[in-house]
């Protein structure tokens, strides 16, 4: 380069996910595009780079950075300095800096690209059929880092030195593969090992390969363990009815829909219906489970997803998904792809521990030897109104963090009971875990300890604080008080719906106040009782409950979230006094349960008071005669909005507070129970009682937020709790309330249920310990 002109050096850094994503290659052929000289280095808070040239040609790089950054780069913040000119001659790509205290995002796992998969299905390609193809563009890289910077020493690829030609790939900064730290291919990398479960044989008959094998096998009816990117699937033929029963006995899951994955978007569309926005999140790099409606007559096995009008599909993501559904004889389209594990256990994600536990689960086990270092689950979303509505937020999402806009305290988030996530902040970034799953057992809290260290350790966090939830029992909240105690720092308690409300507002970099509705099963309440149909005046420091659904009594506690029977009783009570109507569909119940319930009630035994809407909903899908007996978190409120007819736009009247009583308002639920079995006695179709009875609760809120914006003049209202999963109630709440002139927030990041909860406990806290400042 003749520097006829002046010459500056610029300094710069960029902050966000560039490492691992093909940034520094990107760089590289930037400065060559303007001939600029210097170099680019990965370093444990980012990218660092000093080029050096004429100040117009530096302005054009700069730009080109940000506006032509690779597909999987998140560029976050970048600055910049000029100095004065070093000499550089050349530009070169130094190697990865480790920095005391330093971090940056991690890119999550990534599907694999349109390149990669031509490779694979090319009979010509070295990669040839090989099921650990990756590149810069794609593949592994949130589940098998050990720490940062994120190069091959680091994860669980350093067992597997390259052949020279991978080698030569990996150095070459014009191949897609320069520096992919999993790069591999069938001389050097990983390999499959096909296995009977233990103490079982298999075929002699079978091909020698084993994903030919695995296909001839799901074809005939196995159960096959099929190890992933983030742990063990359990996989079966999606069509084949006995096998899906015998895997559901298996597990002891009995009525939660499974997941299906299919051979790609034309069988989706084949089995439901599927729009624009469905199908970019179907084909996206992310490759979550979509709910989508279910077209009838699909010819999948009924027991994948009894009373449900939607399944749960998603795309291959791994060139091993690929193979294994490629087309031929006898050769399902889709597989139902379950979490390889036992109801309520963590999933599986080690050779050795997979074999042991899901054993008598499989009758056989696809393995490989590349290690699993942090499991993550499928994450499950849902298109509403054009936009993500997350219900689980996993792989393909996890670990990239939610903006908080300023910077946070150094904190951990220690997450809920069901559904628990954790969240630890630094900077301007909320870290969300994976999903962790029900903190229910020691197998589940050891699994939460390990990925509680790892963030620790990847993004450099002493916490400053500890933030949990109020419920003495949870084994989270234990987690903080222990851990706090043990180190001498604060523990923050947050109320449960208070972090509900806070996280919507976090995603959406507000700080209140707003009315903040948090609907949902189960949240522990300031005065003992458990809340869940609660209106609050919040903002990210502190909430007033404003008003509440009434009290009734929870029958048995937890036995009557199972057995929701004991709801639809405790509202009867509650609605018609000693004097319970014969509701036919109640008619076939334990008359001596009936009985013990009743002076359970009556008594306040063992019968804690609720204001869940959650348990409401339960209790009219439990009177409808829908589901009496939940096997899964939510199931009886699912297959209420399952059933209800779209086409009904009648609603249950509420008698609603006059706004001239003293806060907390109470919102007496018994006029709608008295309606709902008026209607049952009077026959009417159940679907249309789930109708109406949505509709009343959409109904009601509008009716109550109006009075909170008389009494407070606030225009914004957040809505957040598990009963905003629920499609049909929130479209047809945010049309009321957007009628009705009011700003509306939801989630569009992190789910509504628990598994965001953990995002408003740190926002919550971090308020607090700077107002303490």
């Amino acid at each position: 380069m003749e520097q006829t002109q002046a010459v500056v050096r610029r300094r710069v850094h960029v902050r966000g996910v560039v490492q691992g994503v093909g940034f520094r290659p990107f760089i590289y052929n930037l400065a060559r595009r303007y001939e600029l000289y210097g170099w680019v280095c990965n370093t444990s808070s980012g990218v660092d780079i000093e080029v050096e040239g004429p100040p117009p040609a530096l302005d054009k790089f700069l730009r080109a950075l940000t506006d032509e950054a690779p597909p999987l780069a998140r560029i976050d913040a970048v600055e910049s300095q000029d100095l004065p000119p070093n000499g550089y001659r050349s530009f070169e790509i130094r190697h990865s800096q480790a920095q005391s205290g330093k971090f940056q995002p991690i890119s999550p796992d990534v599907a694999t690209c349109d390149a990669c998969l031509a490779e694979v299905m090319d009979p010509a390609d070295r990669r040839y059929r090989y099921p650990f193809t990756n590149c810069t563009h794609c593949g592994p890289r949130f589940t098998i880092i050990r720490d940062i910077p994120y190069d091959r020493p680091k994860t669980t690829m350093a067992a597997f030195a390259m052949c020279p030609e991978c080698q030569a790939e990996y150095d070459d900064p014009a191949d897609r593969r320069f520096h992919a730290q999993p790069n591999a291919c069938p001389t050097c990398g990983p390999r499959l090992s096909l296995v009977p479960s233990p103490g079982g044989d298999l075929p002699p008959d079978l091909p020698d390969d084993p994903i030919e094998a695995t296909r001839a096998l799901l074809a005939r009816g196995w159960i096959v363990a099929i190890k992933g990117l983030g742990g063990f699937h359990l996989a079966c033929d999606a069509r084949d009815e006995a096998t899906v029963q015998r895997l559901r006995a298996r597990k002891g899951r009995v009525g939660k829909p499974f997941a299906l994955m299919v051979r790609d978007l034309e069988v989706a569309r084949a089995l439901c219906y599927v729009n624009d926005d469905e199908a970019r999140l179907l084909t996206g790099r992310e490759r979550p489970i979509v709910l989508l409606r279910a077209r009838p007559g699909n010819g999948i096995a009924p027991s994948v997803a009894p009373r449900q009008r939607n399944l749960g599909i998603m795309l291959p993501y791994t060139p091993l998904h690929h193979l294994l559904l490629l087309p031929g004889p006898g050769i399902p389209d889709a597989l139902v792809m379950t979490s390889g594990n036992l109801s309520e256990e963590p999933i599986a994600y080690e050779n050795d521990d997979a074999l042991r536990r899901l054993a008598g689960l499989a009758d056989a086990f696809l393995l490989h030897n590349r290690d699993i270092y942090m499991r993550c689950d499928d994450s499950v979303v849902r298109v509403f109104q054009g936009a993500e509505l997350p219900i689980r937020r996993s792989r393909g999402y996890a670990p990239y963090p939610v903006h908080l806009g300023d910077d946070a305290i150094p904190l951990l988030a220690c997450g809920a009971e069901l559904k628990n996530t954790f969240c630890i902040t630094r900077g301007p970034y909320a870290f969300l875990s994976q999903h962790i799953g029900d903190m229910e057992n020691l197998e589940t809290l050891e699994a939460y300890r390990l990925a509680v260290a790892h963030f620790e350790r990847l993004f450099r966090v002493r916490p400053q604080a500890l933030a949990y939830d109020l419920h003495p029992d949870y084994l989270a909240t234990r987690y903080a008080l222990e851990r706090a105690a043990r180190e001498g720092i604060p523990a923050i308690g947050v109320q449960h719906h208070h972090a509900h409300i806070a996280a919507c507002l976090a995603e959406h970099q507000r700080r209140g106040p707003v009315i903040g509705v948090a609907f949902d099963g189960t949240g522990y309440g300031e005065d003992g009782a458990i809340w869940g149909g609660e209106f609050l005046i919040a903002d990210l420091r502190g909430y007033q409950r404003v008003a509440h659904l009434a009290y009734v009594p929870l029958p048995g506690g937890d036995a009557a979230v199972r057995r929701t029977y004991r709801m639809a009783w405790s509202h009867l009570h509650h609605a018609f006094g000693g004097s319970w109507p014969e509701v036919p569909t109640l008619g076939g119940l334990d008359p001596t349960e009936r009985r013990v319930v009743r002076r359970q009630i009556e008594r306040g035994l063992n019968a804690p008071p609720t204001s869940s809407m959650g348990r409401l909903f339960d209790a009219v899908s439990a009177l409808c005669g829908i589901c009496q007996m939940a096997t899964y978190e939510g199931q009886a409120a699912i297959e209420l909005e399952m059933l209800a007819n779209l086409e009904e736009e009648e609603a249950y009247d509420w008698s609603l507070p006059d706004g001239a009583e003293a806060m907390p308002w109470i919102i007496d639920p018994a006029p709608v129970i008295r309606a709902v079995v008026s209607d049952i006695i009077a026959g009417v179709d159940p679907s249309i009682i789930a109708a109406r009875f949505h509709n009343a609760v959409a109904r009601m809120i509008v009716g109550v937020c109006r009075r909170l914006r008389e009494a407070t003049g606030i225009e914004e209202v957040a809505l957040s709790g598990g009963v905003w999963q629920n499609a049909l109630l929130l479209e047809r709440t945010l049309a009321h309330l957007k009628s009705a002139g009011f700003t509306v927030h939801t989630h569009r990041l992190v789910p509504p249920n628990d598994g965001g909860l953990s995002l408003g406990q740190a926002a919550v806290a971090n308020a607090r310990m700077e107002e303490d400042e």
